[in-house]
């Protein structure tokens, strides 16, 4: 519990109306968007600019009290989630985009800037930032750097960290330091904006970034191609990248899914097919449409039943919004909605989605599957009860044994989402007890004291300890 004389100097800090906690207050930011993951902080404060911010986090230090920054908790690994209390700390006053440079194609703002809203502002002066998550509509900034986050658009464009250039970092300690900037080159001892980059919050706090821009594309063009079964439609994407052409966005839905967001969204998706291949490519037109005609002849190929292309840019924006509301939608089917992102190599997608099916049989699961085919990153959706335990048991076994598997096959635990708290269990799967040990030194190393977003990623405990 919180001393009243602290919250009294986090006042004196921010300003009384800064230091909230109330209960409703504690209560909505007690977790995020997570299932079974939700405790507690003991306030909710909100700096005005990153000299406060600093200033919180040296009291914090002094005292060892937890901190966790916090976006708008779209996070779906518990990555927001105070598990031992302490401090929240939102950034709704440190929400501006500071300056676009157009010469040098940066852009620089605050942590508490609306995703999209970065992407509008860089179109409206003819660049693009790229990274589009599937919550852009509400993401903020600083959580897109803190998780690297991806998006529709990351088999061609790459992912937060590839946009990032520089960060203004406030450490555990309260000092503040300054890394990369608007440079094309930059070897100047470790790389230490891509290290904060997906540290998810346990390293430091993100108060300013310096983003890469690009010449905003000329045209794209959207097609949606049927198929009678998944592995049919895994097949398609793998042949099309081995054509050598990268689709700006090359995503995918199952069966189940395309009833239920077409249930949601009333665009007239079909819903008598196994798979639906969501399909954009952009840039000069007459690439766009070379490109398009080679992915629809080896969409046939493949055996396609139909191939649809997009006849406007209202029809082709409305069948991009419909993938981003899968998660809204299976939400709605059953009370508990888990989303994961197990990731393999684009070659072997057809085999890990006759595996998660496999599984979902095996433990009589309904387990919905979409995602980003074109760079391997799936999104098995698991539609449950939270209280049902009995079924909540099986839910964590099919997911372990679909993880287990992304790890056979090359691949990894987590593609976008982060560890957080949710994949804590599975992380030596991936890199190993010496990798964790090697991500633990360099916690300590920062962070001695461990007030920041503490147990997320690893711990002591033996949560950590899933083995194959």
């Amino acid at each position: 519990m919180l001393q009243e004389t602290l919250k009294v100097k986090f006042k004196s800090i921010v300003g009384e109306m800064n230091v909230e906690d109330t209960q409703a207050t504690l209560y909505a930011y007690s977790y995020d968007a997570t299932p079974g993951f939700q405790a507690m902080p003991d306030c909710v404060v909100s700096p005005r600019n990153t000299k406060e911010v600093a200033s919180i986090v040296k009291l914090c230090n002094e005292h060892k009290i937890p901190i966790v920054p916090r976006g708008s908790g779209t996070n779906l690994s518990g990555g927001t989630t105070p598990l031992r209390g302490g401090v929240v700390l939102l950034f709704k006053h440190m929400a501006e985009i500071l300056e676009i440079d157009e010469e040098n194609l940066t852009m620089t703002t605050q942590p508490g800037v609306i995703t999209a809203h970065i992407i509008k502002a860089a179109e409206e002066v003819g660049l693009f930032y790229p990274p589009d998550p599937g919550s852009m509509q509400i993401s903020q900034i600083g959580g897109n750097i803190n998780e690297n986050a991806g998006g529709l658009r990351g088999l061609k464009y790459g992912v937060t960290r590839d946009y990032v250039m520089g960060l203004e970092i406030v450490l555990p300690n309260g000092e503040i330091i300054h890394t990369g900037g608007k440079l094309a080159k930059d070897v100047a001892g470790y790389d230490l904006t891509r290290l904060f980059v997906g540290s998810e919050g346990t390293l430091g706090i993100v108060t300013q970034a310096t983003l890469k821009l690009v010449p905003k594309p000329e045209t794209k063009k959207t097609m949606l191609a049927l198929f009678d079964d998944l592995e049919t439609s895994a097949e398609a994407v793998s042949a099309i990248i081995a054509n050598r052409i990268i689709p700006a966005t090359l995503e995918f839905l199952d069966q189940q899914t395309v009833r239920v967001v077409e249930d949601f969204a009333r665009i007239g998706l079909p819903t008598d097919v196994g798979a639906v291949l969501l399909i954009e490519q952009d840039g000069p037109a007459e690439v766009v449409e070379r490109d398009m005609a080679k992915i629809e002849k080896i969409c046939r190929e493949t055996k396609a039943v139909d191939v649809q292309v997009a006849k406007t840019n209202a029809e082709a924006e409305a069948l991009t919004s419909a993938r981003r509301t899968a998660l809204s939608a299976l939400s709605r089917v059953r009370p508990t909605t888990i989303l994961e992102d197990a990731t393999v190599p684009r070659s072997e997608i057809a085999k890990m989605v006759r595996a998660i099916e496999d599984i979902a049989e095996k433990y009589q699961l309904t387990i919905c599957t979409f995602g980003h085919a074109g760079d391997g990153n799936l999104h098995p959706t698991c539609l449950t009860d939270a209280r049902d335990e009995k079924e909540m048991i099986l839910v964590e076994k099919a997911f372990e044994e679909i993880f287990q598997k992304a790890i056979e096959l090359g691949g990894t635990i987590t593609g976008e989402h982060g560890v957080g708290a949710m994949k804590l269990p599975y992380l030596n799967l991936k890199v190993g007890e010496a990798g964790i040990e090697v991500l633990r030194g360099i916690k300590q190393s920062i962070d001695p004291n461990n007030i920041m977003n503490p147990g997320k990623i690893f711990t002591e405990s033996e949560r950590n300890r899933v083995v194959i």
